[in-house]
Parts: structure tokens; sequence; C-alpha cells
């Protein structure tokens, strides 16, 4: 089966079932692996920074190379298998249908006047205390999230399944895992954390930067406010703590018409970040909806013009599959 139809199969199996809460997933794995390695290495190495680099590399290698060995593995027992293992890879590194899920939880939590639930909702979706949230508050950290996770939950691993295959889409999920497990600048993690935080700004670099004018895009098929989020892009997106969320963040933000940034508590510790959009509309819960609508169609058209591309160059190549 052509890699295209196998992301094509990926993606409508994340649609259909999400991530089944009770099977194991890869993801887990990989973050059980990353912490496993983390005290020898700290105790073989004794430079955090150099301590680090090494477990980042031998996480995301063995990640692949596991991801190799079970289309390997598969290959040998009958072509057909060898299919449904890559979709099943490729699928597990996809979260879409997780991210609506998780999302509209929030928004129906609200719905019901339950806040109380709606700050336990979003806080399975975010890093920063969510206890002392008001409403806008609790609205502005799920678009925030879901924006985020356009790219790195969604975007970024199609993106290396469409170069790598399976192999890139576990691969990069690796390396997003690792951020998320070490990639902190406290006191424990600022050094030993380094690479595995460069190694997600470089991963994320050409995914962010390709996906943000999808947003716009989207924002014009949805009829929401496609000049404002192309030029909320270019003018805050680098107002961000990261070279890369502020892309997609800044994109939404100008879709919908409303200001994030601001005012978090990360255990108790004040962090103000820089606003980025303009206070157009005032946050309420039904901006959740219509970023998970912006979610959907951004990665539609991300999936059509990726596999398009590929396809395209297949064709260029004569056939030659890559």
């Amino acid at each position: 089966m052509r890699l295209e139809y196998q992301i094509l199969a990926a993606v409508a199996l994340d649609l259909l079932i999400g991530d089944p809460r009770r099977l194991p997933h890869p993801v887990r794995g990989i973050g059980l692996l990353a912490l496993g390695l983390e005290c020898p290495a700290r105790r073989c190495i004794p430079w955090p920074k150099v301590a680090g680099v090494c477990v980042a590399v031998v996480t995301v290698g063995l990640t692949g190379a596991a991801a190799f060995a079970v289309i390997a593995g598969a290959g040998y027992l009958h072509p057909f298998v060898a299919d449904a293992a890559s979709i099943l890879l490729i699928y597990t590194a996809v979260a879409t249908r997780d991210m609506a899920r998780h999302s509209m939880q929030v928004y129906r939590a609200l719905s019901n006047g339950d806040l109380a639930e709606a700050r336990k909702r979003v806080g399975m979706i975010v890093g920063r205390d969510t206890d002392r949230l008001d409403e806008p508050g609790v609205v502005r950290a799920t678009v925030e999230s879901v924006a985020e996770s356009i790219v790195d939950g969604i975007t970024a691993p199609l993106f290396f399944a469409a170069l790598f295959g399976p192999v890139g889409a576990l691969a990069y999920r690796a390396i997003n895992t690792l951020d998320s497990t070490f990639g902190y600048k406290n006191d424990r993690y600022v050094k030993f954390g380094w690479a595995s935080a460069r190694l997600d700004d470089l991963a994320n670099l050409i995914p962010a930067r390709l996906t943000a004018p999808l947003v716009c895009l989207a924002a014009a098929g949805l009829r929401e406010r496609a000049a404002v989020s192309l030029r909320t892009m270019l003018r805050d997106a680098r107002r961000h703590a990261s070279p890369n969320s502020g892309f997609t963040e800044a994109a939404v933000a100008g879709a919908l018409g409303v200001q994030l940034g601001g005012l978090n508590y990360y255990l108790g510790r004040a962090s103000r970040k820089p606003a980025i959009g303009d206070r157009l509309e005032a946050l309420e819960k039904a901006h959740i909806p219509r970023v998970n609508a912006l979610m959907f169609v951004t990665v539609g058209i991300f999936l059509a013009l990726c596999l398009g591309a590929r396809a395209l160059v297949v064709f260029m190549l004569g056939g030659v599959q890559l």
C-alpha cells in the first residue's frame, strides 16, 4: 500500500476512535523509556547537558529502531500485515480526536455551569495552575492548548510521516515526548533538558510555519477573520516564548478575534506572557467549538497539500516510491 493511503487510513482511524484509554500507547512507553534512562545517564555522565543529549539521542534512536523492527517483522508475515502495522503506528502519532474530545469536555462543563469541573478538565491539557481560573481564563487556556496542538499533535507528525513514513512519525513523537518530559527551565532540567527542548524546537520549525498560514485559510473557509488572522500571525508570532508555538497561536487569536497570553500561574508562581492578538471579542465558551473547527479544517488542508505534494514528487520521479 502506498504511504499516502497509509497516512489517510491512519487519520481516518484517529478521527473514528481517537486514543483508546485502556490500550497501551507508544507515547507512554516513550515517556517511560526516557525517564528510565535519566538516572543511569546522570550517574554515568557528570555533565547534565551532555547526559541530556545522550538520553535524547538514545530515546529517539530506539523509538525509530523499534518502529522499523515492527514494520519489518510484520512484513515477514504478509505485506498486508506490514501495511496494517504502518497504519497503526502513524495513527498513534496523531491526536486530532483526542484534542477535540478534551476541549469539548471543558466546553460541556462550562455549558452546564460547572466551573470546578471545567477547571479540572482543562487541567488535563495544560501545565498551568487551573484552580483559580475564571471562565474566560479556562477558555483562554483551552484555546491556547488547541492552537499549539494543531502543530505538535497533528500536522508535525503528519509532516514527518509524509517524509519518512511511520518511522518518521514515531521519531517525531519521541522528540515531542522528550520535550514534554524534560523541557523545563527549573533547576533539575534547565541543563539536562536543553537537548530535548532544542530538538523539539528544530523538529517543529518547518511544520509550524507551514501550518499557521493554513489556519488563516481555514478562517476564510469558516467565515472567521481571515485577514486579521494573517495580520496577527505576522505581527505577534514571535512574541511567544516558543520559537514555533506563537505562529499558530497568533493565527488562531486573529481568526477568533480574541487576545491570548497574559497572566498564568505555575506551581503557585506568577508568569506573565506577552499578549497575542487584539481583544475584538471577549473570551467565552463558544470559542472552544470555533477553535476546534479551525483545527479540523486546517488539518484537512494540510493533509491534502502534504499528500498532494508527495504524490506529485512520486509522479515526477516516474512512480518511484519514496
